[in-house]
């Protein structure tokens, strides 16, 4: 690491108890970027004041979130949104040095096994009990209802290593497995839940005119992999007093389905002690939108 010097003198400014002096050092370290950390975890693990060590760990913790928000903002311009990219993205707000090959490594152990299964004359439904067996029986994925007390059910190297999801994460599996097996099935806008729809084979969403309904063959509950039939759905929305509007039969964007992990996973920061998580969270939310 080049301007040695200069690093080491701003880290003896690092517990300066002036406030301000303290916001220009820790600005400037940042500046640095992410190629200062290991500078900064040997000086916390030689350093006795728990007071610093905590400053350090503030500073990893700019530099971090600071690297994510780039590549947040990458994953955003791109032209495409790789949906399992962007998920291991939203893991790396808590787990900043993840590394996605074992993750891409579960995801092929899936899929093949998937794939070993399937032919081109089994029926929509077919292939989804397929689906359904390989992911949540044969890989033994569990679904709970999403709660806010378990944080880790929305990182997907979590869920994948535990093998233990919210119907958010497990629904971003499925439709990855839908996508590498060229099975057009998609997270729809269904209100408070979080359900797959497979749709018809010539359904494209962009140039399709009239309800997307009619285009869908039946609905699969991401929490499980059960299978729901049209009318369970509509009793669905009829007791939420929502109308059978087209909007809810659309597949969600792969942008909008990790603005949704986003925002799910902003909740589970709800202590005084995490607002400025929640905020940095929240901040991830709205740079999807520009």
């Amino acid at each position: 690491m080049n301007h040695t010097r200069e690093i080491n003198a701003l880290f003896t400014l690092i517990d300066d108890p002036d406030q301000e002096v303290y916001e220009t050092v820790s600005d400037r370290i940042v500046g640095f970027g992410k190629a200062i950390i290991p500078n900064l975890e040997d000086l916390w693990e030689n350093t006795p004041s728990e007071d610093v060590q905590e400053r350090i760990e503030t500073l990893i913790h700019r530099l971090h979130y600071t690297d994510l928000v780039a590549d947040l903002a990458e994953w955003r311009d791109s032209a495409y949104h790789d949906l399992l990219f962007g998920a291991l993205l939203v893991a790396k707000y808590q787990y900043p040095d993840l590394q996605s090959t074992p993750v891409l490594q579960d995801i092929e152990k899936i899929r093949r096994n998937v794939w070993l299964e399937l032919n081109t004359f089994l029926t929509p439904l077919e292939h989804a009990n397929v689906l359904s067996s390989i992911i949540y029986n044969y890989y033994n994925l569990k679904g709970n209802e999403v709660t806010y007390s378990q944080k880790d059910d929305f990182f997907l190297n979590k869920v994948l290593a535990k093998k233990k999801g919210n119907a958010l994460t497990n629904g971003i599996i499925y439709q990855v497995m839908c996508g590498l097996l060229d099975i057009n099935a998609k997270i729809i806008n269904i209100p408070r839940h979080f359900i797959i729809a497979f749709y018809h084979s010539d359904y494209e969403v962009a140039t399709f005119k009239g309800h997307p309904q009619n285009k869908i063959h039946f609905f699969v509950d991401a929490t499980t992999g059960q299978a729901y039939s049209h009318a369970e759905v509509e009793n669905y929305l009829h007791k939420m007093s929502l109308p059978n509007a087209q909007q809810y039969y659309k597949p969600l964007s792969h942008k909008k389905i990790i603005q949704v992990l986003l925002e799910e996973l902003s909740k589970c920061y709800s202590l005084p002690s995490e607002a400025d998580s929640q905020r940095e969270i929240l901040s991830l939310v709205a740079l999807l939108d520009k």
